[in-house]
């Protein structure tokens, strides 16, 4: 059950990311992603603020000084500051296709380090779901170039955003964490505004756009961080992959964009690929790897 509570929210957090990238898109139009990093690090704070104010808890509860939520917090603001670079230096696409890779690393992390059963059959078909992945995106060998690492970092940090939000302790709640999690975002968009200044224009269109922004962040980090906590990692991690699904969406009836047999043939294989981790029972048959101290599932 935990499972498969974890794996729905991590669809809702993928749904959620979706409208809001689609959203920040619209709204880079008129502004830096410096200044929107800003913007949307500060409204997402003040609402898990208020949401923490609300619930009687601390803002400052004393497990936040601690070292899994000095990585987390350390790991958001480098994946941050990292892919906003990435997208703007290199091909979305191919710092797109880079990012895909994120719930590999999470399931890798949480065998290495939590000690999480992964069956060899969990790991083929995350492994085709990433296929998948390359079949919607499709990088070509031309797009990639050194500017290409700062997706590569973007990916690790992700990563270890969410293997340390599974790490942290159970006292801090989801919106305590949120409160950091946004608050990061302010030194990522400062940073990214002092390497590329730039000047920005409100409008009411902005404003709307900023506004949803910050509404669909927070419910998508608020879903992801109980996913993470809820169902185990290799499980619900793959559920990443739906975000790819939802922007094909998006992106069709926002955007008009038309896409080919490939990319629809690679969303079946997400999908499927997503279905079948899901309904996969655990085996009580494992063994222990004497060199990593990993178990790993026969």
């Amino acid at each position: 059950m935990d499972n498969t509570r974890g794996s729905i929210f991590m669809i809702l957090a993928m749904a959620a990311f979706s409208v809001e990238d689609m959203l920040f898109k619209l709204a880079a139009n008129h502004a830096s992603i410096g200044i929107l990093l800003i913007m949307f690090g500060l409204g997402g704070m003040s609402i898990f603020m208020m949401l923490t104010w609300r619930r009687g808890e601390d803002f400052v509860p004393p497990a936040i000084f601690s070292l899994p939520i000095f990585i987390r917090v350390t790991c958001e603001i480098t994946a941050r500051l990292c892919f906003a670079l990435a997208i703007t230096l290199t091909p979305l696409s191919s710092a797109s296709a880079i990012l895909q890779a994120t719930p590999l690393v999470v399931v890798l992390g949480a065998a290495l380090i939590f000690g999480e059963v992964v069956s060899v059959k969990r790991w083929l078909a995350i492994g085709v779901g990433f296929i998948g992945v390359l079949m919607i995106v499709r990088p070509g060998l031309d797009s990639f170039n050194v500017a290409s690492l700062f997706a590569v970092v973007s990916t690790l940090g992700f990563a270890g955003r969410d293997l340390a939000t599974r790490a942290a302790s159970s006292s801090i709640s989801n919106v305590q964490l949120g409160i950091y999690g946004f608050l990061a975002l302010i030194p990522a968009g400062i940073l990214f505004e002092v390497y590329q200044p730039t000047s920005f224009h409100f409008s009411p269109e902005v404003t709307w756009f900023i506004l949803g922004v910050i509404i669909f962040g927070v419910v998508a980090y608020n879903a992801l961080t109980i996913a993470m906590r809820k169902g185990a990692v290799s499980v619900v991690t793959p559920f990443r992959y739906t975000r790819l699904l939802f922007a094909l969406v998006l992106g069709v009836f926002v955007f008009k964009e038309t896409p080919d047999v490939m990319t629809l043939l690679g969303a079946s294989v997400i999908v499927l690929s997503g279905i079948y981790i899901l309904t996969q029972k655990k085996d009580n048959t494992a063994m222990v790897s004497p060199s990593l101290g990993v178990n790993i599932k026969k």
